[in-house]
């Protein structure tokens, strides 16, 4: 099967390709597209605005023409991926879709993470749109500090910050927490006090499983 993602940050090819190998998905052929400009866009514009979401889904429509799957890996442009759905031929998932899915099966505290502030609108209506359990309660926080450090090539610093502020909300008795970013999936490897979910692994299965 081909499966292409759309990444809006170069380093999430890595963090991909390691989480399809981590699931035994090698057998898949996987391409990689990376266009950094369109959540640029969206950063300089405060948000994902209607042409934005059109662009990103013409990208998405015509990448779908030459594969069997289309996976949208940036939760700020989440929505263009829904919009492409509609005509495409071939499945177009937004990666976060089944992050949400699982996380909010969780009774109790659910504590999502988010680096970049236009990321928090799209990635709260997601999660409060999606089915839950009944004792679920989601909070959204923004992991203040961590996209300066990505933006200036900083990785591990990055990465170290999401943890800590995953930490601290596993130390509050928080039940799960959620990196809603794929770039911040690395930081699963640093925290000490829990493991929280993250969004290549659960998006990929749900690729795969369409």
């Amino acid at each position: 099967m081909r499966i292409t993602c759309l990444h809006t940050a170069d380093s999430n090819i890595a963090v991909f390709e390691n989480a399809a190998q981590k699931l035994g998905l090698d057998h898949h052929e996987f391409r990689h597209i990376s266009r950094p400009d369109l959540l640029a866009a969206a950063e300089q514009a405060g948000g994902l605005t209607p042409e934005i979401l059109e662009q990103t889904a013409k990208v998405l429509r015509d990448l779908s023409r030459e594969s069997d799957r289309v996976l949208l890996t940036c939760s700020t442009l989440g929505a263009a991926a829904e919009a492409a759905a509609e005509s495409a031929q071939v499945p177009v998932l937004r990666v976060d879709q089944a992050l949400a899915e699982a996380a909010m099966k969780t009774a109790g505290k659910v504590v999502v993470l988010c680096a970049v502030e236009t990321t928090l609108g799209p990635t709260e209506q997601l999660f409060r749109q999606t089915k839950k359990h009944p004792d679920a309660v989601l909070e959204m926080r923004l992991v203040a500090g961590a996209w300066e450090k990505f933006k200036q090539g900083d990785l591990a610093g990055y990465l170290q910050t999401v943890a800590a502020a995953a930490d601290a909300a596993f130390a509050e008795g928080t039940a799960a927490v959620v990196l809603a970013q794929a770039s911040m999936t690395g930081a699963a490897q640093f925290t000490q006090r829990g493991k929280p979910f993250t969004s290549p692994e659960c998006g990929l299965r749900a690729i795969v499983a369409v």
